[in-house]
């Protein structure tokens, strides 16, 4: 049975997701609302569910999604 991961903009998996695309390095966080709109929980503040859906959300990009293009 694979996890089912809430990919919410701001959330944990989006924010994995979002720094895999835009070829940032591996930093844990999310926003407790929208992106930069709410508060910022960083991987301190992070419960393992919440650090393993970043994680998912970066792999989920290297293996499938794209980079951007500047």
């Amino acid at each position: 049975m694979s996890t089912v991961y809430d990919k919410r903009h701001g959330g944990p998996w989006d924010r994995g997701s979002a720094d895999s695309y835009y070829g940032r390095g591996r930093v844990p966080h999310y926003f407790v609302g929208d992106t930069h709109q709410s508060d910022l929980v960083m991987m301190a503040g992070m419960t393992d569910a919440e650090i393993d859906a970043y994680h998912a959300g970066y792999d989920d990009n290297e293996q499938f999604g794209g980079k951007k293009e500047w």
